[in-house]
């Protein structure tokens, strides 16, 4: 009784004097106003996004990806269930834009009478990396889903690891973000090494590019290619900073800077400022590493597109690979307006960018990677369609290691530990339980991809035409992909040779030792 007639006293004093802080304040007229209960209001702006994400919003209401797609990606990543009942919840017959994949009763394609009968886990490239223009090091991938750029220092060290775990696992790629090439990049994943605009991890001390650094770093990893990085679909046109606390000697030693520095990237490249300039420079990587050297980027203005494809026709010299990143991809931070209306979506963007490569007939001399929401399987079958031959994904192998989509990348607050330098927070995430999560979600996906393939009479997702899909006008008509964005006869698709090439390597009997994973049981 006596404590209790303490705490009452003490509790009024401090409601007392928050009150009169509130009052005296002038930063919030909402508190001068109502002291003490309008802070109830910045407590529930606070966890609004909680709040939303677990009460409030339906299955398809949240952004960037609804419950429905979360909940398909950790099904997947576990190896639950990742069906769903009761027919779908999408507003099919009133969504214009919405695709509609057109199946075949009798295709060439013959699914095994198995059910259970496993698929070539692997699901190859439809092209050979590097093979067009001769490079030393070309190959053929082997999963034509592969790990986005996400940069040690936007992620987690753990985070990093798990996915690199994870693509060793599945046998796909992991790109290494524009960060440099850390130690947790080095658990047996291949790599594909970004060069952004700041030179990490090839790049002397006063901050330019140094080949001969580069040479040094991918002669001791296990990259398999150079992605020159122009800009990126969240966020184009704009340089990065890592802000000093979070520059640890970690990250320092891998990005070649200052520890407790704040660390600034350029907007653009200071090794090349036009498009012949660029290309000499691509060369120049290829003959000293020979490694196939492709170039990432956002689609704004169609004339740097142009006059790339204009040299490359009419010189020889040129790319081996182009990723377009779409402007719904995401990033860990940038300002709203360029996350919300800066650079093409993906489909327009990359559309355009291949009818500019298939006009000058050089579209089946490139390998075409596709990136934004590519890691649900409707979003990469279409891309697939429109002449994709690999898929980045990047938040939705993010989400198959943990994340909960809490949005606090720019915070350092992740509470999974995947988008932190937090030593506390990243220790939750155990690399080595996630990097199995991370590669069932592969494996799933890619089943998937090969699951609609066979329903689209082909044997490879690469081998799905535009004639497979029909965009939604309306509750009415429907008009197909190839009128959608004026693709002529045979766009979308590798050449004769090539397609010859992966329809024998798909039709092989599969490699011992390698299982999609199983297929869920259906609740009937």
């Amino acid at each position: 009784m006596s404590w209790a007639r303490r705490a009452v006293p003490a509790a009024v004093a401090a409601v007392a004097a928050l009150a009169a802080r509130d009052l005296l304040q002038r930063d919030h007229a909402l508190l001068r106003n109502f002291p003490v209960l309008g802070r109830a209001r910045y407590l529930l702006e606070s966890i609004g996004p909680e709040l939303r994400q677990y009460i409030v919003a339906g299955n398809n209401e949240e952004r960037p990806f609804t419950r429905d797609q979360r909940r398909w990606v950790y099904a997947s990543a576990k190896q639950e269930n990742n069906y769903f009942g009761f027919g779908t919840d999408n507003d099919i017959e009133y969504t214009p834009g919405y695709p509609i994949i057109k199946h075949r009763t009798f295709g060439r394609a013959v699914p095994p009478s198995s059910p259970g009968a496993a698929h070539d886990v692997t699901l190859p490239c439809a092209k050979v990396l590097g093979g067009a223009r001769g490079r030393a090091r070309a190959f053929r991938p082997e999963s034509v889903v592969n790990i986005s750029g996400m940069s040690f220092g936007s992620l987690s060290g753990n985070a990093v690891e798990a996915l690199n775990r994870g693509a060793a696992l599945a046998g796909c790629l992991q790109n290494t973000g524009e960060g440099g090439l850390s130690p947790y990049h080095r658990n047996g994943g291949d790599l594909v090494f970004q060069i952004g605009t700041a030179y990490f991890g090839c790049r002397d001390e006063r901050g330019r590019f140094d080949l001969a650094r580069l040479k040094d770093l991918v002669a001791g990893a296990p990259v398999r290619a150079l992605e020159v990085k122009l800009s990126q679909g969240a966020k184009p046109s704009l340089g990065g900073l890592l802000p000093a606390p979070k520059v640890s000697a970690e990250i320092a030693a891998t990005r070649g800077i200052p520890a407790g520095r704040d660390c600034v990237s350029p907007s653009r490249h200071a090794e090349f400022s036009d498009c012949d300039s660029l290309l000499d420079w691509v060369e120049l990587l290829a003959a000293e590493t020979g490694l196939p050297v492709g170039i990432k980027s956002a689609v704004g203005d169609l004339g740097f597109w142009e006059e790339l494809t204009t040299l490359m026709r009419d010189t020889g010299r040129g790319v081996d690979f182009v990723t377009v990143d779409g402007g719904e991809g995401g990033t860990g931070a940038a300002p709203l307006i360029f996350t919300d209306s800066v650079s093409l979506p993906f489909q327009q963007g990359f559309s355009r960018v291949y009818r500019i490569f298939a006009e000058r007939d050089l579209h089946e001399q490139v390998v075409f990677v596709g990136g934004g929401k590519l890691g649900l399987p409707d979003n990469a079958v279409v891309a697939f369609a429109l002449g994709v031959d690999m898929v980045n994904v990047g938040r939705e192998a993010m989400l198959a290691i943990g994340c909960i989509q809490a949005q606090k990348c720019h915070t350092d607050t992740c509470p999974t530990g995947v988008a932190t330098q937090n030593p506390w927070l990243a220790r939750g995430l155990d690399p080595a339980r996630k990097s199995v999560r991370a590669a069932n979600y592969v494996r799933t996906l890619r089943r998937d991809l090969v699951k609609v393939a066979e329903a689209c009479g082909v044997e490879h997702p690469g081998l799905i035409d535009t004639g497979a899909v029909e965009v939604l006008d309306g509750r009415t008509a429907s008009t197909p992909l190839d009128q959608v964005y004026g693709y002529r006869p045979g766009w979308g698709l590798p050449s004769a040779t090539d397609r010859a090439e992966i329809i024998r390597l798909m039709t092989a009997e599969a490699p011992q030792g390698g299982s999609a994973p199983p297929s869920p049981t259906a609740v009937g």
